[in-house]
């Protein structure tokens, strides 16, 4: 899809566009203006990574929708066992964990987002959303760096941020001050002490290197031994779900709430900008249904968690919890009842100052392109054009090189 096709697409898809009913004029800002509820990095971000391409339309199902059921007639899942959202959008069984956060009005799902002319490889697409750049446009420095890199991090913070559960610094490579946790499981440190994001090697167009390079390796990963088991440090009050993005999880919010000063991972009771999170799993080729099923409880298991223990310590309406995933599924159900590749996804924003509700492009089922995908609704960009302006007061056309308008998820 050529980016003129898709800027006129986006434009005929707006009267589809749901937004709540009110302050929509905070969509469309006609200069930038720094968030007059923002302290800045005190304010945090947590991205919640769904690996492998997340599956939108039995995340957030158009069930009303005729054509949802021919395209998916063994994976497509039956109204009975759909949680309904209003007349026309439901959500997969296993994200009931979510209703409360829905409920309560701090549940935003936004959809229909990707990019013009998505690319459908792992490597090359997260690549795109890791750096904020166009389709056609290779970006060195992750889209974090270049916001740290405008403003820095306060002094006091531990890092500009901490990724766990996978050795990709993604949206810090290159530049930023970077904290990894790859094992939390067994507390597997990559690196004892801060670390910086440009390590991480990259060449366009390959695939990324997890590796962090020999100067963090040198650091030592190995696991502290007074650390390895469980069963020695302090239990938080939340109960977290199993599985590593559970151990992920706690291991952030022990680290937030300074619960392994003593043994283990720690920030030493200081601050940082942004967590990154890792849920494996999502390339779902074959049998789908029940690995999806799986994969979404432990993503509304986690999250529900993640507030609880966020609830406790305080935090909870300064931070910011959003998904993404390098790109969504196919419509069509492929014949080993799974889906490949596809273009656009919905993604979850929720935090104590998120306004909940639908906002997005639904699936227009009815308008897929030549490849049978559907068309873009929401450029992806807006989320972090969000995250910039409104969480952090910055002005996001220096970071992302153009302007784009924050959707309206945040109230004062």
């Amino acid at each position: 899809m050529k980016r003129r096709d898709f800027l006129a697409m986006a434009s005929a898809a707006s009267a589809a566009m749901w937004l709540p009913a009110t302050r929509i004029e905070a969509s469309t800002p006609r200069a930038f203006t720094a968030s007059a509820y923002s302290p800045g990095y005190r304010n945090l971000l947590i991205l919640v990574e769904l690996k492998g391409g997340n599956d939108g339309l039995n995340t957030v199902v158009p069930y009303a929708d005729p054509a949802y059921y021919r395209l998916r007639k063994n994976i497509g899942i039956k109204r009975g066992q759909l949680i309904q959202l209003d007349g026309r959008t439901a959500l997969h069984s296993a994200l009931q964990p979510l209703m409360p956060l829905w409920e309560a009005g701090e549940l935003a799902i936004v959809q229909g987002v990707s990019y013009a002319q998505p690319n459908l490889s792992h490597f090359r697409s997260i690549e795109i959303w890791d750096t904020a750049s166009r389709a056609d446009q290779y970006l060195r420095e992750g889209w974090l760096s270049r916001a740290f890199a405008q403003r820095p991090v306060p002094v006091g913070f531990a890092a500009d941020g901490v990724f766990i559960g996978s050795a990709e610094t993604g949206p810090l490579a290159h530049g930023s001050r970077a904290i990894a946790l790859v094992d939390p499981m067994h507390s597997v440190l990559l690196s004892p002490r801060v670390a910086r994001g440009s390590a991480q090697a990259r060449k366009p167009g390959n695939a990324r290197i997890s590796s962090l390079g020999n100067d963090i390796a040198k650091a030592g990963s190995a696991a502290r031994p007074e650390a390895s088991s469980d069963h020695e440090r302090p239990e938080p009050d939340t109960a977290f779900p199993s599985g590593a993005f559970g151990a992920s999880i706690r291991a952030a919010m022990q680290a937030l709430d300074g619960h392994n000063a003593a043994k283990g991972f720690t920030l030493g009771g200081r601050d940082v900008a942004v967590i990154r999170l890792t849920l494996n799993g999502f390339d779902t080729h074959q049998n789908q249904s029940g690995r999806h099923a799986a994969l979404l409880a432990q993503l509304a298991e986690g999250l529900a968690a993640m507030k609880a223990a966020l609830v406790g310590m305080g935090r909870w309406d300064s931070t910011l919890v959003m998904t993404y995933s390098e790109f969504g599924r196919h419509p069509r159900e492929n014949p080993g009842k799974g889906t490949d590749h596809g273009t656009v996804a919905p993604h979850f924003v929720t935090g104590g100052r998120v306004r909940g509700g639908l906002y997005g492009v639904p699936p227009l089922l009815a308008q897929l392109d030549g490849n049978g995908n559907l068309p873009v609704g929401v450029d992806f960009r807006q989320l972090y054009a969000t995250v910039l302006e409104l969480w952090w007061g910055l002005d996001s056309s220096n970071v992302l090189g153009e302007r784009l308008a924050p959707l309206p998820l945040l109230r004062v």
